[in-house]
């Protein structure tokens, strides 16, 4: 008989291929037709701010028996989820530079989403990221799943996204502390690393490298 779970474990420079593949297949069409996720973490590996250590896969592991149950045999199979980290700042109202951690995008396969993985994935990230003593994480996300892990809205520590005008839907800005207390007395504006604003141009370019798929426009999408 044969039996699976999962392992976590860093990238690898031969991973990076299937990698943007899985993220591709799991945004497609999710937040535009199409998407730019895949790209976007192949400009970040290449980014002074990219955190390599907290760069994550994870793989079913299988581990088969013959017959006889004589002997074991672990091996890792396909990749089924990915998450990394950058490196980024709050723009303190009292003018200090606060450092804090950014995340994503993060990705589970299309097939085995809503089955525990990604909370699995998430909560071994952040515990990895609270042991290298980063204090904080803050990106944009859905707070229905996030919670789960401890996220908050960003709103409630005191920080806000930039450019966001007053009293515009804050809702998607979220925040972990990793590092009780560490935001306490800090109130400011959060800053996105710029290696996540890519060119639709190249966006298309790098895509030419996948299998086609079909864009679609399609209901909940935040981009046209």
């Amino acid at each position: 008989m044969n039996t699976t779970d999962y392992t976590i474990r860093l990238e690898k420079e031969e991973d990076h291929h299937a990698v943007e593949n899985l993220v591709r297949e799991s945004f497609w069409n999710v937040y535009r037709p199409g998407c730019s996720e895949h790209y976007v973490i192949h400009v970040l590996r290449d980014d002074p701010a990219f955190v390599k250590e907290l760069d994550f896969v994870m793989h079913l592991r299988v581990h088969k028996t013959d017959p006889a149950e004589q002997f074991v045999v672990e091996q890792e199979g396909r990749l089924i989820g990915q998450n990394m980290f950058m490196k980024t700042i709050i723009e303190s109202d009292d003018g200090r530079t606060i450092p804090v951690l950014t995340m994503g995008p993060i990705g589970i396969t299309p097939e085995l989403k809503r089955k525990g993985f990604g909370k699995i994935l998430l909560d071994y990230s952040l515990e990895k990221a609270a042991e290298m003593g980063f204090g904080a994480v803050l990106f944009e996300g859905n707070i229905g799943f996030y919670s789960h892990c401890g996220f908050s809205y960003a709103r409630n520590f005191g920080i806000r996204y930039h450019d966001l005008p007053d009293g515009a839907d804050d809702s998607f800005f979220l925040c972990k502390e990793l590092i009780p207390g560490y935001l306490d007395d800090v109130t400011g504006v959060y800053q996105t690393p710029q290696g996540y604003y890519v060119k639709d141009e190249d966006v298309e370019a790098f895509d030419k490298g996948f299998p086609p798929k079909e864009k679609q426009k399609l209901p909940g999408q935040i981009f046209g």
